[in-house]
């Protein structure tokens, strides 16, 4: 089973989306690069801010991670949605 979590309402923890980064392999994997937010702050902006900054704006503002975010566990996140990749993690 699995609990469906609006993150608009509930934002992942600051621990969650830097164990999701570490897993990526970088931040930017997270980000809803073509919202309204994003384009707002500007991606030049984005890129100067420090991890801490980044992840502390992503909890406040989060439009600015892709959905959907799904958590299986620290090892197993998947962020935007791609068959493929979500078939071969929950399948």
């Amino acid at each position: 089973g699995f609990e469906l979590i609006d993150i608009l309402k509930l934002p992942p923890s600051k621990e969650m989306l830097i164990s999701a980064a570490e897993l990526y392999g970088d931040r930017k994997y997270l980000l809803n690069t073509s919202g309204v937010m994003y384009r707002s702050i500007g991606s030049e902006n984005v890129k100067k801010m420090t991890d801490n900054e980044l992840f502390e704006k992503l909890c406040i503002e989060p439009r600015l991670i892709k959905r959907p975010f799904l958590y299986k566990s620290n090892k197993c996140f998947l962020l935007g949605f791609k068959e493929d990749k979500w078939a071969e993690k929950l399948l």
